[in-house]
């Protein structure tokens, strides 16, 4: 049984690690505030240029399609962009994106397709490259970013796009984490190589004449919707990765305290049979006397 002394300093340690993760939770809601105004405020343009682009390639068809939205006619090779965080302690957020990119890439290689990765963030890197270190192409390191905006995703979208060009890929799929809720993220896998156009996409009735043609419009504007995507899917990210660490670091509050709780009365239990064993003992000799 341990002694008094290390049950005090095993109380202690565990009040010294609650302060922390307490501090860490107050951290994280105060940036959550931030990134979720920023994850909300991306998600009508993301929209919108989604709604613009299923207009548009209505009117292209075959060979005037761009080979942004026909493809290359193959899906032989596919490109991961797994987005991920830089630090953990934020639950199960690194590992539930991890885990979908990993599915994907073992259910494509059981088809017979070549798989690629693009990891940004430490935390995905680490967990993929445990099983897939040889197809691992790319690591990005979002420390390199003093904060993420549109110049950070059009970098990542053009590195994508010339890929794409020197033909390394065929399909390429963006993962990353939609934020709902402070206890709700959900991983989500999205296509953005060819450009996929949801099927509830609403179109207007409105008949529009374009200058320049259509085509010409979307060889500018699907890079473009490649960065947008990308952009949202990075600020969705930062909003969950907040999310989850606010969440997590409060059970691990709320369990520290209970652990505190637990630890304390062993601590007097122990201390109170001490004190009856030596009074016993002091009573045994003057007895004795």
């Amino acid at each position: 049984m341990p002694s008094l002394k290390d049950l005090r300093n095993r109380i202690a340690s565990v009040k010294s690690t609650q302060k922390i993760t307490k501090a860490m939770q107050m951290v994280a809601a105060a940036k959550l505030r931030r990134a979720q105004t920023a994850a909300e405020a991306a998600r009508p343009y993301a929209e919108r240029m989604e709604t613009v682009l299923a207009n548009l390639a209505s009117g292209v068809s075959g060979s005037s399609a761009p080979r942004l939205i026909a493809g290359t006619g193959s899906d032989k090779v596919h490109l991961l962009l797994v987005l991920t965080a830089e630090r953990g302690l934020c639950g199960a957020f690194n590992s539930s994106i991890s885990r979908l990119a990993r599915d994907k890439a073992l259910a494509l290689k059981a088809e017979g397709k070549t798989v690629k990765f693009i990891c940004v963030g430490k935390k995905g890197y680490d967990i993929l490259r445990r099983q897939f270190a040889n197809d691992i192409i790319e690591f990005i390191d979002l420390r390199e970013f003093k904060q993420v905006g549109f110049v950070n995703a059009e970098a990542i979208a053009q590195n994508v796009l010339t890929r794409f060009d020197n033909g390394e890929f065929d399909v390429a799929t963006l993962f990353f984490s939609r934020f709902r809720s402070v206890i709700a993220q959900i991983p989500t896998a999205q296509r953005i190589i060819p450009a996929e156009i949801p099927e509830g996409t609403q179109q207007t009735d409105a008949v529009y004449d374009y200058e320049p043609e259509e085509s010409e419009i979307l060889e500018t504007l699907l890079p473009r919707n490649l960065t947008v995507q990308v952009l949202r899917g990075l600020l969705e990210n930062a909003a969950s990765e907040q999310g989850a660490r606010m969440s997590a670091m409060d059970s691990a509050t709320r369990n520290a305290g209970e652990m505190i709780k637990k630890q304390t009365q062993i601590y007097n239990r122990s201390r109170q049979a001490m004190i009856t064993k030596e009074l016993i003992e002091i009573i045994s000799g003057a007895e004795a006397l």
